[in-house]
Parts: C-alpha cells; sequence; structure tokens
C-alpha cells in the first residue's frame, strides 16, 4: 500500500503492532497450554522443534520479503522468553 503522508504510514504501522502484539498473545497462551503435554524439562526446551521453527520462520520471511536474519533473532528472543514462560509453568504443575 503506498501511503501518502508520515501520519498515514505510522497509522498502519501502528495497526500492524496491534496485530503482531495481538498474535504474540495468542501464541503465548498455546505456550502455556503446551506445557501440560511436557513429560520434563528437556522436552519443554524441546531444541529439535526450536530449530524447526526457527528454519520455518526464516523461509517464510524470504518468502515474504523480510529481513531472514532479523526474523530469526526476533524469533529466538521471542522463543527463549516463551520457554521460561513455558518452563515456570511446567514446574508449577509439579
Amino acid at each position: 500500500m503506498k501511503c501518502n503522508s508520515l501520519e498515514e504510514v505510522r497509522e498502519n504501522i501502528d495497526k500492524i503492532d496491534d496485530s503482531i502484539i495481538r498474535l504474540i498473545a495468542e501464541r503465548g497462551n498455546y505456550v502455556v497450554q503446551a506445557s501440560a503435554f511436557k513429560k520434563n524439562e528437556e522436552g519443554v526446551k524441546a531444541q529439535n522443534r526450536v530449530d524447526s521453527v526457527i528454519d520455518k520462520a526464516r523461509n517464510k520471511a524470504k518468502e515474504y520479503g523480510a529481513d531472514p536474519d532479523m526474523v530469526e533473532a526476533l524469533y529466538r528472543e521471542m522463543i527463549s522468553r516463551f520457554i521460561n514462560i513455558e518452563l515456570d509453568e511446567f514446574n508449577k504443575s509439579k
């Protein structure tokens, strides 16, 4: 979409940010639910799953024209924080 002003650019960025944050919250809900299905802390950390998610994110970044390195860095940080949340939930259920 071609914008005609800086204000219009910022309004569109704000709309996208709202969607991103809503989706992060939704993802977090599923992360918490996933902890109930894990048998141990290694299952929570699931390095093979992390690697798979990162690979998918990099491929999607390329497909959509985003910087794959930036997307990977964002996903690594997000996943790391979600793992900590999931570990907390997993340990609460013990």
